[in-house]
């Protein structure tokens, strides 16, 4: 009976894992191919632009926690790699917060390719995740 609860209250949590998975993928593909439009162009990205790259951020930060909610119900990826990629997908949307120059062109770059790394790294820990 144990086991039958626990498999019931892993499964919404797997689901949403995943739905939030592809979610940040897309999320942080288009702010990366948008903002590097913005930095080719060299205008002034909109509010709209820097509310989307923060939601791929946002997106990334929670996926990390639901996949910390699933590990703690002992619930494991078939694929050591996951672990990984999703690791190194929140080290690069953090890394430009602290690395990034000030020149607001160079920084719009640093953001744009953390993102455009967030989401292929995404893509590959959704693929080796089971």
């Amino acid at each position: 009976m144990e086991a039958r609860r626990r498999v019931a209250t892993l499964r919404p949590v797997q689901g949403l894992h995943s739905i939030n998975g592809v979610l940040l993928i897309a999320v942080n593909g288009i702010a990366a191919a948008i903002g590097l439009v913005y930095a080719r162009r060299r205008t002034e990205p909109s509010r709209v632009f820097t509310h989307l790259l923060v939601l791929g951020q946002t997106l990334l930060v929670a996926q990390a926690a639901l996949g910390l909610l699933l590990l703690s119900d002992d619930h494991r990826s078939s694929d050591k790699l996951h672990y990984l990629y999703g690791a190194l997908a929140l080290g690069a949307v953090l890394a430009p917060w602290l690395y990034a120059p000030h020149e607001a062109r160079a920084r719009l770059i640093w953001f744009c390719g953390a993102a455009l790394l967030a989401a292929a790294l995404g893509v590959r820990a959704y693929l080796t995740g089971a």
